[in-house]
């Protein structure tokens, strides 16, 4: 890394939901955030969920959104990476980020070394020893012929329909994930302990969860980091070459789970 510069992480903004008003004020915080960080960002990872639903016909992307849009766009130029790991509700991502935005895309979990730290980083969804529902709803949602049987609706009806069902996915599980589980039961917590047992990593960096967690997993100093999200939290990881810190952007640092 270069002298003074810093790696940030974000995920989870959920843009779309529950409506257009709340929404846009959120992206307008997302956008402040990402504008005040421009001065030393060397990096920028967003992982994962940046809309409640994403999905890009051939010549059709979804509307709104062109401040958080705009600004990628500005960061990117001015020669920031930019890294994107698609989330449960943004899989169906193709090429307009990577074209348009000169955005690096990532499908999965991806390893990344800085300054001699290792990092382990992906969204988290169909991670961990449960969650087997979703998992087979994941392997139908990214098959090649159903991503293009749900291509040829009509745009109207298509996305409208998603973010139906995207909006009501939100709305039953709101109340867990604002509450952690505990040690046994946390299980992208499990994924990473397990992890741990194969290679070494000083940080697992995850979203999805909703919840801002800094644990601690080991006597080496490994530990699991999840984003929070920005609906409630607007929590975000920074590391400067030496330390990571998760903080938040509106000063909710006493909701942050330190273990």
């Amino acid at each position: 890394m270069n002298a003074g510069k810093k790696i940030y992480f974000l995920s989870d903004f959920h843009l779309g939901a529950p409506d257009a008003q709340k929404s846009l004020e959120r992206e307008k915080i997302i956008v402040r955030f990402l504008d005040e960080i421009k001065k030393d960002a060397e990096e920028i990872f967003i992982v994962g969920d940046i809309f409640d639903f994403w999905f890009e016909y051939r010549k059709v992307v979804p509307k709104g959104f062109v401040r958080l849009l705009g600004k990628l766009a500005e960061l990117s130029d001015a020669g920031i990476a930019i890294h994107f790991f698609v989330g449960n509700h943004d899989m169906w991502v193709k090429d307009y980020f990577q074209k348009e935005l000169n955005i690096s895309v990532y499908f999965g979990t991806k390893i990344f070394e800085r300054d001699n730290k290792k990092f382990l980083i992906g969204h988290g969804d169909g991670l961990g020893p449960s969650d087997r529902g979703y998992k087979q709803l994941k392997k139908i949602f990214s098959n090649p012929l159903c991503q293009w049987l749900f291509g040829i609706l009509p745009p109207y009806f298509g996305i409208g329909l998603a973010n139906y069902f995207s909006r009501r996915s939100r709305a039953q599980t709101g109340i867990i994930e604002e509450t952690f589980l505990g040690v046994d039961k946390e299980w992208l917590l499990l994924y990473c302990k397990k992890k741990l047992l194969l290679n070494h990593f000083d940080f697992f960096i995850f979203g999805h969860r909703h919840l801002p967690i800094d644990y601690n997993l080991n006597d080496s100093g490994s530990r699991y980091i999840n984003l929070g999200d920005w609906i409630h939290y607007f929590t975000y990881a920074e590391f400067d070459g030496i330390t990571l810190e998760l903080k938040s952007f509106t000063n909710q640092h006493d909701k942050i789970i330190k273990e």
